[in-house]
């Protein structure tokens, strides 16, 4: 294994692979618009020429990770092993589950642990419950950060410069009349869920869809990930959710904290 000055030196042009992020692309333009591209959709989706694409999409049937039938190419199951090798090596899933599980069972919600990837809150483990869902999550959904009560939870407690960072790259928008779509609201937001130590949305991702999130901290107190619940407003209101599902929440939040080694000390100065 690589040294940790090696591993988080910035990379530079000569050891960047541009193969492997071809490959990369390739493997992601396949989704619920697209799931049986042809040769020339994948292309135009990737911007890669057609030839180019082609050596790929043949060399991943190689290796098992996609399948070619009448001019249209699907994934395999053998894609689903990349996310098995990330929650094989990622503790905090492992002593997160007894968790989420106690979460849905004393709320009879369903439960999750986002991570923040980029601009987006993406879910990295789920437990369901026995009902039908207007929202369909599963490992692997993304979500931008800022409408969803995850992502602000992540947000929160990052630096000012992070957070500065976080809205040069990205573009906000209104999903609904609800959603807070300007930099300064935003960071009132998450100023207000640093306070709070939770943060709750109400319709600004998906009119009706209520959640709420609170923070994962690991040993060094940084917020590794967000455990979040979420409901529709048919079954509850936000100061009803507020007093049934937050304190078993934020408690679960800080189970799995402790588990991971955090004392309770973190930097909530943000520089």
């Amino acid at each position: 294994m690589g040294s940790p000055e090696i591993l988080n030196d910035p990379i530079n042009e000569r050891d960047f692979i541009q193969s492997i992020e071809r490959g990369f692309a390739v493997l992601t333009a396949f989704d619920a618009d697209l799931p049986r591209p042809t040769l020339a959709e994948i292309a135009k989706r990737t911007e890669l020429s057609r030839p180019a694409v082609r050596r790929i999409l043949l060399t991943l049937q190689q290796l098992g990770y996609v399948a070619g039938a009448d001019g249209r190419w699907t994934l395999t199951p053998r894609v689903l092993s990349i996310g098995q090798h990330y929650t094989a090596t990622h503790a905090l899933i492992e002593i997160a589950q007894p968790h989420m599980v106690a979460l849905t069972e004393r709320t009879s919600e369903p439960a999750s642990l986002a991570a923040l990837d980029g601009t987006e809150a993406v879910h990295i483990a789920d437990v369901p419950v026995r009902r039908i869902m207007s929202v369909n999550v599963s490992v692997g959904m993304r979500n931008p950060a800022y409408p969803t009560s995850m992502g602000r939870v992540l947000l929160a407690w990052q630096s000012r410069a992070a957070v500065d960072e976080y809205l040069t790259n990205v573009t906000l928008q209104a999903f609904t009349s609800q959603t807070i779509a300007t930099p300064d609201e935003l960071r009132a937001a998450l100023d207000q869920v640093r306070k709070d130590g939770y943060s709750i949305v109400d319709g600004e991702l998906e009119e009706g869809l209520l959640s709420v999130s609170a923070p994962v901290f690991n040993a060094e107190g940084e917020v590794i990930a967000a455990l979040a619940s979420w409901t529709s407003k048919g079954r509850s209101t936000v100061a009803q959710y507020r007093k049934t599902v937050v304190p078993h929440l934020v408690d679960l939040a800080g189970a799995i904290s402790r588990d991971m080694g955090y004392s309770g000390i973190s930097s909530r100065a943000r520089a």
